[in-house]
């Protein structure tokens, strides 16, 4: 077996567990999410469940892969030997093939966007073009999987070169970028005419919205914004040291991701707006809609349409980037320890498996988009299957794991690391833990599979 790498500095750690947390998830769907929750209410509403649920489970990932110090299947061995608990690690380690094959699909149609940018193919066109392009070239049977073959290249990487000269560094390059980025781009899109009205819809809460269901879609999207429970933080943290303060890295981890997300609306709604358009869902807003308005805004401008395009799709390509190399790095992780394989065999092995996988489901987009599994293309049934199971259930197990299962002084030696938590503090994690996340990730796995609240 390799000798495990870990991170040299609590920069490090931030930084690369904040950029296995901040997604496309956190460009499009946070504000979109937003839209339709009250704007501001919303918010509210989510950074509640961020104290409440989210941060409580990510604390969990932190101790056991800490106190495991083993990939997200090892560490379930090693402290609870012989115990049904692994199944927890198992399906993060499933969770980590399946979602680095999806995510890379839309993350290769990113790198695509971020390439047409840069040579320009985004301009000129007219608005009704870009439905069409967009169309054409997800359904093409190979332009897509080539794309999806150089990031994942890209991602191997950065995997292979291990923690701390691989992870570790291109996280304290990318990080800083993703950031400038996002808030220059929120800066001048609060420049463009009609800006008011989009900043408005974003921060006047509107209680007219706020229903059961978007108070449950809140309570979603914190859980899933921040990649928990699926087993990568488990893997992150077991290269954490013992001096590493984990109740303040999940705080910061949470800031960072919080932050962007919010921004991003500051980027999102003032540019729709300033040309009439409302946010929908997915992916027609970033590659249909975004280059629509790009085109109307700055026509009489057609450097700052190109250079807002270019940075944009950098963004999103940054953000797509910093969290497929966690899910690489579980699944890495594991097979290098587990068959005692050397890392950059080990992220071969990965990308291989993930560039099959993710071919199937690039071409559920045109070839393949008849074929079916239990009524799903792939790239449906993979989505379904990590947001609707593996990911609350891992998460599920893991609170229990730490709140009910594991020795109570390991726990909290974890968690204070010699006394830096209050006694105060540390009563009310062990009742997040113990009560409130493993209840709120019930409640959302329960609706939806069986949705009560519409």
């Amino acid at each position: 077996m390799t000798t495990r790498g870990s991170f040299g500095s609590q920069l490090g750690v931030i930084l690369a567990s904040a950029g296995s947390a901040i997604g496309l998830g956190n460009i499009w769907r946070f504000p979109t999410e937003v839209g339709r929750g009250g704007g501001a209410a919303f918010i509210l509403i989510y950074l509640c469940f961020i104290l409440l649920l989210a941060m409580p489970v990510m604390l969990c990932e932190f101790i056991i892969g800490r106190s495991g110090r083993s990939n997200a299947i090892g560490a379930f061995r090693r402290l609870a030997p012989g115990k049904p608990w692994i199944v927890a690690g198992i399906m993060g380690v499933l969770g980590g093939f399946l979602v680095l094959s999806f995510y890379s699909v839309v993350a290769g149609w990113t790198l695509h966007y971020t390439i047409a940018s840069a040579t320009g193919q985004l301009q000129g066109k007219e608005g009704t073009d870009f439905g069409a392009i967009f169309t054409a070239f997800v359904s093409d049977p190979w332009q897509p999987i080539i794309y999806l073959a150089a990031f994942l290249l890209l991602t191997h990487l950065v995997v292979e070169r291990g923690i701390e000269r691989g992870i570790e560094h291109y996280s304290k390059l990318m990080m800083p970028l993703l950031l400038v980025i996002t808030i220059f781009l929120a800066g001048f899109s609060l420049t463009m005419p009609g800006a008011a009205e989009g900043i408005r819809f974003l921060l006047q809460p509107n209680l007219n919205e706020v229903t059961p269901g978007v108070v449950l879609g809140a309570m979603g999207q914190a859980f899933f914004s921040l990649s928990v429970g699926i087993g990568c933080l488990v893997t992150y943290s077991s290269y954490f040291s013992e001096e590493t303060r984990l109740v303040k890295s999940a705080v910061n981890v949470c800031l960072i991701d919080t932050m962007v997300a919010v921004i991003s609306g500051f980027i999102i709604f003032p540019t729709v707006f300033s040309v009439g358009i409302n946010p929908d869902a997915g992916p027609g807003l970033v590659f249909i809609t975004l280059p629509n308005v790009f085109l109307l805004t700055f026509s009489e401008m057609p450097f700052i349409g190109y250079l807002f395009s270019l940075l944009f799709y950098t963004l999103l390509l940054l953000a797509a980037l910093t969290s497929s190399i966690s899910m690489h790095e579980i699944c890495t992780a594991f097979i290098s320890e587990h068959f005692s394989q050397s890392r950059r065999k080990a992220a071969t092995i990965v990308t291989i498996i993930s560039l099959v996988l993710g071919s199937a489901c690039s071409l559920s987009f045109g070839p393949w988009q008849n074929v079916t599994v239990l009524g799903h293309g792939f790239f449906d049934l993979f989505d379904f299957t990590v947001t609707k199971f593996l990911m609350p259930l891992g998460g599920l197990m893991m609170t229990l794991f730490v709140g009910w299962y594991l020795d109570r002084k390991l726990v909290e030696q974890q968690l204070t690391n010699g006394g830096s938590v209050s006694v105060r503090l540390l009563c009310l994690l062990m009742v997040l833990i113990r009560w409130v996340a493993p209840a709120g990730i019930l409640i959302i796995f329960l609706n939806e599979l069986f949705p009560i609240f519409i």
